[in-house]
């Protein structure tokens, strides 16, 4: 058996984002937002279902599905495979537009409901955090009062989420191994033996998969590749280039220390300081500052 790599856009929008994916998805953001009990999300409706096996161009390096809780509140997901710049401002932008675009002219804003936006990346974006998973919500700076959570940001970093397929425990953890692993699966796991995740795996299960289709899948996953080498080789050059400036700066530090070092010992023989500047090539002020 062969999948595809959910981290794609034919494939993610495929299992969360088509006309058949309720039940999936209702699974999948229960299980990432840890909600339970009386919080839980038993319907929702896809915005814009994803009309498979049509494909967008390729001018994009994320996904997204867009979906309405019963409760009113709306939820985007992304899937970031690239680091690209001006990421964060389109994520905090997106989710800005989406709470912003539900009133029409003269609406209350009570009829405001909440927007949360989960954010998949197959990079670490947050350094100084060690969990995969961050949220981000307005609050006041110093004493961190919350001042409202409508638009609640959801960060799951991928490459930190490190768990073996026999470390699985529960539904969420089983959801993200399926979401990070599932293009480099052969087989389904025991681990991953749940109706809704057995169920998406059938779903990009290559077998059953026409030749276009499978097509659309591997020329996005080229491109996508093929971007994050160009990515990979701008920053390698970057670093070379500044490994280059430094020696070089590093060199002409080490010749302005050498000339002062002269200076110094020219000062304590008594010369003149516009005579040490004419041999040295020092400024005044610099001599001066020797003293």
């Amino acid at each position: 058996m062969k999948f595809l790599d959910v981290k794609t856009d034919y494939a993610f929008k495929r299992v969360f984002g088509s006309t058949s994916s309720i039940p999936l998805l209702t699974s999948f953001l229960n299980a990432i937002l840890d909600y339970t009990g009386e919080q839980t999300i038993v319907d929702l409706t896809i915005l814009d279902p994803y009309l498979v096996p049509k494909l967008q161009g390729m001018k994009d390096s994320y996904v997204d599905v867009r979906a309405k809780l019963a409760n009113g509140s709306s939820v985007i997901i992304e899937m970031q495979v690239l680091n690209v710049k001006g990421f964060e401002q389109r994520i905090l932008y997106n989710a800005a537009k989406e709470y912003s675009s539900q009133l029409q002219s003269g609406q209350n804003y009570k009829l405001l409901n909440p927007v949360i936006a989960i954010t998949f990346t197959d990079f670490v974006m947050f350094e100084d955090i060690n969990h995969y998973q961050s949220s981000f919500v307005l609050q006041e700076k110093t004493q961190f009062i919350q001042y409202s959570d409508d638009i609640e940001l959801v960060f799951i970093e991928l490459p930190k989420f490190t768990k073996a397929e026999q470390e699985l425990v529960d539904i969420k953890d089983k959801w993200l191994y399926f979401v990070k692993n599932a293009g480099q699966l052969h087989y389904i796991p025991d681990a991953l033996q749940e109706p809704c995740i057995t169920e998406a795996l059938s779903m990009v299960n290559e077998a059953g998969m026409s030749r276009e289709e499978l097509e659309l899948q591997h020329r996005r996953h080229d491109f996508i590749w093929l971007q994050q080498g160009s990515l990979e080789l701008a920053e390698a050059k970057g670093k070379q280039e500044g490994i280059e400036i430094g020696k070089q700066e590093g060199i002409e530090l080490g010749k302005h220390a050498e000339k002062l070092e002269i200076a110094r010992n020219m000062l304590n023989k008594g010369l003149e300081v516009a005579l040490i500047a004419q041999l040295t090539g020092l400024t005044p002020d610099d001599i001066n500052a020797l003293r």
